[in-house]
């Protein structure tokens, strides 16, 4: 950054007393919270966290210094349950990515699905392209079955997420298709469930064979549909393939964020 666009001692103070200000409009709400879920302490949370961020980035930019914490901003959370207490109905958003691993997997599954029908014409003919495989792989399967059979068609997961949501009523039909995805509120988010390799924490994920010390992780083991354990290196201890029983992906793992209505997240 050049010196002209640096910002001004004046203004890295006034940040500094900004966060000050902050601090103490959050202690105040904290002391005067009339419950759990208080709005007014999720408002002074966030603005907290937004004056420590200005702070820390005119810190940055001025001193090439940091502040010594880390304050979550507001989209690392869900604010308070706001919803009804006994939902009559719910929506449920899901998003899950994919990398496109192997495009000639991709394609050649999509060019099966396009020669089993026979009364598609050459022009309506999809496989050649990376889209048009895409269009007709996810027309023709589930979106759950592609999750569980991504490497099949060439995809790798990424991260994913379920958004469970109350309504006070259903939607009409085609009410929100125009724009699904613009009108979440938050505040009435039930439980959500994340999935991501962030969340991964073994230290050589779960694939691989795995060691089993004795019967009772062996019937566990089998509950799952794995095959039977073995001794692969003949040094008399059992081994079990954890990829042959694991179905939700090979190195990921879930965190669970979920909540009941009235309570925080």
């Amino acid at each position: 950054m050049s010196d002209a666009a640096q910002p001004t001692a004046a203004e890295v103070r006034a940040a500094a007393e900004a966060v000050k200000t902050a601090l103490d409009r959050h202690l105040a709400a904290v002391e005067r919270r009339s419950g759990e879920d208080d709005p007014a302490v999720y408002d002074a949370f966030n603005e907290l966290a937004a004056a420590a961020e200005a702070y820390d980035e005119l810190l940055y930019d001025r001193y090439d210094e940091v502040t010594p914490f880390e304050i979550p901003g507001a989209e690392d959370s869900l604010p308070p349950y706001q919803g009804p207490a006994e939902p009559t109905a719910l929506s449920v958003l899901i998003r899950r990515d994919y990398a496109v691993a192997e495009p000639q997997r991709l394609l050649a599954q999509a060019a099966r699905v396009e020669a089993a029908d026979e009364d598609a014409a050459d022009d309506d003919r999809q496989a050649g392209t990376v889209p048009g495989a895409i269009g007709l792989l996810f027309g023709e399967f589930e979106a759950d079955e592609i999750a569980s059979r991504h490497k099949e068609f060439g995809l790798e997961e990424g991260d994913s997420t379920l958004w469970v949501t109350a309504l006070e009523e259903p939607a009409e039909a085609g009410e929100w298709l125009e724009s699904p995805f613009e009108q979440v509120d938050p505040q009435r988010v039930v439980c959500r469930f994340d999935v991501s390799a962030v969340f991964d924490d073994e230290p050589n994920g779960v694939g691989g064979l795995h060691d089993i010390d004795d019967a009772d992780d062996i019937d566990d083991l089998d509950d799952v549909g794995g095959r039977d354990p073995v001794d692969s290196d003949g040094d008399g201890e059992l081994e079990y393939e954890l990829d042959e029983a694991v179905v939700l992906g090979d190195t990921e793992e879930v965190e669970l964020v979920e909540r009941r209505p009235g309570e925080s997240a």
